[in-house]
């Protein structure tokens, strides 16, 4: 399963509208795969435009490790109970 890493500030399109075509793709998991902010925007208002281009969680530089695992294990646990209960199997995306 796919899972991304989506740093805010990218030269040619930023984190937003990454996450937003990765949500748009014409393929099952499109849905499923946890997308995670990396960024130093750390205001609460950027963790609601980055939930609301459909990322799963936000997580602010200088990361902090313990915090990112935890957000990682939890997305990945999310991911996979959902990508079992969609029935989107690997060949079929």
């Amino acid at each position: 399963m796919m899972r991304s890493f989506l740093d805010i500030r990218m030269p040619v399109m930023d984190g937003y509208e990454t996450a937003k075509r990765i949500r748009e793709l014409n393929r099952k998991d499109a849905v499923i795969i946890p997308i995670v902010a990396v960024t130093a925007h750390a205001f609460s208002g950027d963790v609601t435009a980055a939930l609301r281009a459909g990322m799963n969680a936000h997580v602010s530089k200088p990361l902090d490790i313990a915090e990112l695992c935890d957000k990682l294990i939890k997305e990945m646990e999310r991911a996979e109970s959902e990508y079992i209960r969609s029935g989107v199997a690997k060949n079929d995306r």
